[in-house]
C-alpha cells in the first residue's frame, strides 16, 4: 500500500496562490507515461483562471500511441497540448509557438495602448521528478539568467529569463499529487515521483511485472529470458532474479535486489517505450 502524505503540500499550494496572478500563463508538465495520474485536480481548479498549456514531457520514454490517445483526451477537455523529449531538447518549437498564440491577444492590446509589449510571463508546475529543470533549459537553449524583481511586483519574487521574449517566475516548491487510489500512487511510484520511503519497491515492481505481462510479453521473454510468462507474478520476478543472477546464498532469489533492477530499467527506457495508461 501506498503512504504517501507530503507535508510541503501546504506551503506549494500557499505560493501558488500568491503567485498565479504575476503571470500570464501556466505550463503544467505532466509525464507522458502516465499523464492522467500526474494530474492534480486541486492544482487545475487553483490555475484555471490562466492560460493553461499541457505538456506530455518525457515523450520519448511513452507508448506513441497511448501518448496519441492522452493527447486527444486533453485536447477534447479544452486544453492546449504539447509533447516534449526535453533530454533531447525535442519538441520545443511547440510549446513555444503555442505560448506566443496564447500571450498575442494580450500582446496587441499593450499595443493598441501604446504600451511597449513585455516579454510573457510564465510559471511551469509539475510533480517531483518530471523533467522541469531538464525542460527549462531545453527552453532556454543555454544557462537561465535571472532578471530580478519587477516593478510593482511583491518583493522577492525571482524571475527567469528563458528567452528574450520568456520570463518565468522562479517560485520554489511545487504542487504534488493527491493520490485517490492504490493504482495512481502505485504509477507514481514506479516514475519514481514520490519518494522511495513511502513504498515498497517489491510491491511496485510486481504492479510492473503485472504490467509487462499484460501489455509487453515479449519484453519478459527477450529481455529477461522467462521462458513460461503465464507464470504468476511473483514467480516471473524469482524467473528474472535467476536469469539476472540475482540470487542469496542457497541460491534463493534476491528480490530486493531483482525488484530495484526492474524499476530502474524501467525508469532508464531500457526496456523500450511502455506507458502506464
Amino acid at each position: 500500500m501506498i503512504q504517501w502524505f507530503p507535508g510541503h503540500m501546504v506551503k506549494a499550494r500557499r505560493e501558488i496562490e500568491e503567485n498565479i496572478k504575476l503571470v500570464d500563463i501556466v505550463i503544467v508538465l505532466l509525464d507522458a507515461r502516465a499523464p492522467m495520474a500526474c494530474r492534480n485536480p486541486e492544482l487545475e481548479k487553483m490555475i484555471r483562471q490562466k492560460s493553461l498549456i499541457m505538456v506530455l514531457n518525457k515523450i520519448d520514454l511513452a507508448d506513441a500511441q497511448a501518448a496519441s490517445r492522452s493527447k486527444e483526451h486533453l485536447k477534447k477537455q479544452g486544453y492546449l497540448v504539447a509533447a516534449m523529449d526535453s533530454a533531447h531538447c525535442r519538441g520545443s518549437k511547440r510549446v513555444l509557438d503555442l505560448t506566443k498564440q496564447v500571450y498575442a491577444p494580450l500582446a496587441e492590446m499593450m499595443l493598441r495602448k501604446g504600451r511597449r509589449v513585455r516579454p510573457v510571463r510564465v510559471m511551469v508546475v509539475g510533480v517531483p521528478n518530471v523533467g522541469k529543470s531538464t525542460f527549462l533549459n531545453c527552453l532556454a537553449g543555454r544557462k537561465m539568467a535571472r532578471v530580478g524583481e519587477k516593478p510593482g511586483v511583491t518583493r522577492g519574487k525571482q524571475w527567469l529569463r528563458i528567452r528574450e521574449d520568456i520570463e518565468l517566475l522562479d517560485t520554489p516548491g511545487l504542487m504534488w499529487p493527491k493520490i485517490e487510489d492504490e493504482k495512481q500512487g502505485l504509477k507514481l511510484a514506479l516514475l519514481n515521483i514520490i519518494g522511495e520511503n513511502a513504498y515498497q519497491e517489491y510491491n511496485v515492481a510486481l504492479y510492473l511485472v503485472e504490467l509487462l505481462k499484460e501489455r509487453h510479453p515479449d519484453v519478459l521473454r527477450e529481455r529477461y529470458r522467462v521462458q513460461n510468462v503465464d507464470l504468476p507474478v511473483e514467480d516471473i520476478l524469482a524467473a528474472i532474479a535467476a536469469s539476472r543472477g540475482l540470487l542469496q546464498k542457497g541460491g534463493q532469489p534476491d528480490l530486493d535486489k531483482v525488484s530495484r533492477l526492474v524499476l530502474q530499467e524501467y525508469r532508464r527506457g531500457t526496456m523500450g517505450s511502455i506507458s502506464l495508461e
